[in-house]
């Protein structure tokens, strides 16, 4: 039986630094309702899963987001930090964050918005971004 080739799983700190940056970028993007930033932060063909939500392709995920904030996230903030980073490969990540969303009439995060979340994170064209993001919420209900 022959080995594989290993494949280094500690990045370059500008590698790292880009992975741990996404989550700050989509808090930016989400404090100015840029819903089209918020797509750019996927691939082409990324995906978003939250609770009873499926949406395919950054372009839908725009379209989503743009709806979002001019409905039910209106007004709201986003909060969020790295837990956990880990690289499977020069181009390949998992980052795990807390946060949630911020309610429109409050300040700070409610215990009951609180989510989890991962992020399968590729290096495309030079760049990392978003493969797939999924949350659920941090506490059992």
């Amino acid at each position: 039986m022959t080995e594989s080739p290993s494949i280094s799983t500690h990045p370059s700190p500008a590698d790292h630094e880009a992975v741990a940056a996404l989550p700050r970028k989509l808090v930016e993007v989400w404090a100015a309702h840029d819903a089209d930033g918020f797509g750019d932060l996927f691939v082409k063909d990324g995906t978003m899963v939250l609770p009873g939500v499926y949406v395919a392709g950054n372009n839908a995920i725009a379209a989503f987001m743009r709806d979002a904030f001019a409905g039910v996230f209106k007004g709201t903030r986003v909060t969020g930090k790295p837990v956990n980073v880990r690289f499977f490969g020069p181009k390949v990540g998992l980052v795990i964050t807390e946060g949630g969303v911020i309610a429109a009439d409050r300040t700070e995060l409610a215990d009951e918005d609180a989510i989890r979340a991962s992020w399968l994170v590729v290096k495309r064209d030079g760049e990392w971004r978003l493969a797939s993001y999924q949350n659920s919420p941090r506490d059992a209900r």
